[in-house]
């Protein structure tokens, strides 16, 4: 080999070395890749309530956008969110009514600890679909509903109806009542509702997520209750306001404990909150609500978690802190009420606990 001939060799040797310490200097290492995957694609699975479904879709879309976390969330409602939950299969569980005692002593059989925190405060809406009839126009009491969901009073233009709606021309036509056909908090806080104002209701059906409703058709979590109300002229049911409103069924004024009718709206339903500032888990219930301008059919919303969670514990804890305080916007905007202050703290301390 020549003089020359082996210069151009070192020198394509020395080039090709210092090529491949650059591309070892600009490549991630196992260790570092691992860490982007994970700051990346930090994930969560809950589900339970569909009470909750449009406020944590719209919510956690938005916590995602400037977060590493995404939230899988399955609105199959509350008992199956329990299920779920005490299975240990799932992050978090949401449900409308808080779990019991026993429920707890299940559940902790399988995990750590359940912490149960407020997450919503929405109303259920009483809707229905009569031509003619928008929203606001119909009116009933307590009572007399509860008469229609017991098969008792079977058309639109009965008696005890046309007397609370005088200037309404109600139509011969058959009642169908709706309800869910599966184990849910949104029918815990309808039926807990009834059994406060019928003793006829309160003696024979009762609360509970699931009763045997005596008459009437099952739908299936909130979504399917809309979607039967609108097509069966003659239907009432109950459904999360936020259902009644994006599904433009209309839904009537209930007579509250002061006498007076009232919509559910952000107003009424935090004006009936306001007589219960000191909810827990234990004590929860907010139907029946005393004041002129308290919507009957109203509660809260609650998450359970694991005091010790299955995996990223801080990343968990930052999603819900910021879901019971700036993301409460979110449900706002869906006609959900922010989370009263003291209720907002209670949350916050639940958190505190989980390690």
């Amino acid at each position: 080999m020549g003089r020359r001939q082996a210069l151009r060799w070192m020198s394509a040797a020395t080039a090709a070395v210092v090529l491949g310490a650059v591309l070892i200097a600009g490549a991630v290492s196992p260790t570092q890749a691992a860490t982007h995957r994970q700051a990346s694609t930090t994930s969560f699975v809950g589900a339970g309530s569909t009470f909750d479904l449009p406020f944590f879709k719209a919510a956690f879309k938005a916590y995602a956008q400037s977060h590493h976390v995404s939230v899988n969330y399955q609105g199959l409602g509350s008992g199956a969110g329990i299920k779920q939950f005490t299975a240990n299969t799932i992050d978090f569980g949401a449900t409308d009514v808080p779990m019991n005692t026993s429920e707890l002593a299940l559940a902790n059989r399988t995990g750590s600890p359940t912490v149960q925190l407020p997450v919503a405060l929405g109303g259920v809406a009483i809707a229905f679909n009569l031509s003619g009839i928008g929203r606001g126009e119909l009116r009933l009491d307590g009572a007399t509903l509860a008469q229609i969901f017991m098969g008792k009073i079977t058309t639109w233009n009965a008696p005890a109806i046309t007397r609370l709606n005088p200037s309404l021309k109600l139509p011969n036509l058959s009642i169908l009542p709706v309800h869910r056909n599966e184990s849910s908090g949104t029918t815990y806080i309808t039926t807990n509702y009834l059994t406060s104002v019928s003793s006829a209701w309160a003696n024979t059906l009762g609360t509970g997520k699931i009763v045997s409703w005596p008459t009437g058709l099952g739908g299936k979590s909130n979504p399917g209750v809309a979607a039967a109300i609108k097509q069966h002229p003659g239907a009432i049911g109950y459904v999360e306001l936020a259902y009644a409103i994006d599904n433009n069924i209309p839904y009537l004024k209930l007579k509250t404990k002061a006498g007076a009718f009232v919509l559910p709206s952000q107003a009424t339903v935090r004006a009936a909150a306001a007589q219960f500032p000191h909810v827990s888990y234990k004590h929860f219930s907010i139907v029946n609500a005393a004041g002129p301008t308290s919507y009957p059919v109203a509660g809260y919303s609650w998450v359970l978690l694991r005091q010790h969670p299955r995996h990223d514990a801080a990343a968990l804890v930052q999603l819900f802190h910021w879901t019971v305080t700036s993301g409460q916007s979110y449900a706002t905007q869906l006609n959900y009420v922010q989370l009263p202050t003291a209720v907002q703290g209670q949350a916050l301390q639940a958190l505190n606990g989980i390690k």
